[in-house]
């Protein structure tokens, strides 16, 4: 008999939109199941905890900080269900550490940025995008006219950032905004 594979499921879009909220309500239905859920995120991010998975309304759940996607083996504890937060900040590895754990079985969510602040694809994401049975992209509200957003508007002293700004930088509100096509600029 065939072992049974695991399957991907990937939320993306941008800041502000509910991803965090949308793997919670995923996490607490697995739970409900009596699924053993392991939860991790990269280190990198600390904007709210540096061990748990916090949604902006503050809702939140323990998470396994790493540095790189490899990491996540070291940790693993039989999980049917694992869940990578702000996955967008991943090396490569992620996508084939991603079907590593499908061949065990388990059914992995990962939820992060599909684009950069400059409107690129974001890291790791594009692959895992392929990789996934199924795809939840979801916007956020224009903050400046309230339209559907679906784009990061990174903000540096009040104005929209440059093209030559490096990808990565932590933040929050003071830094970031959601946009429609419209309203979405880059100095």
């Amino acid at each position: 008999m065939a072992m049974k594979r695991g399957w991907v499921e990937v939320v993306c879009g941008p800041m502000y939109s509910g991803k965090s909220e949308e793997l919670l309500r995923r996490i607490r239905r697995a739970l409900i199941a009596r699924q053993k859920v392991q939860v991790f995120k990269h280190g990198i991010d600390d904007r709210y905890s540096i061990d748990s998975l916090v949604s902006h309304d503050g809702r939140k759940v323990e998470t396994i900080p790493v540095k790189n996607s490899k990491e996540i083996f070291d940790h693993l504890d039989n999980p049917a269900v694992l869940v990578i937060d702000e996955v967008q900040f991943f090396d490569d590895g992620i996508i084939e550490v991603t079907e590593e754990l499908i061949n065990r079985g388990i059914r992995v969510i990962a939820a992060g940025l599909d684009r950069d602040f400059k409107a690129d694809p974001f890291g790791p994401m594009s692959g895992l995008l392929a990789l996934a049975e199924k795809v939840d992209k979801i916007t956020a509200i224009c903050v400046k006219c309230g339209k559907a957003a679906a784009y990061t508007q990174r903000i540096v002293d009040g104005v929209p950032a440059k093209k030559d700004d490096p990808i990565v930088m932590v933040g929050a509100k003071n830094s970031y905004e959601a946009r429609c096509r419209d309203c979405y600029q880059l100095a």
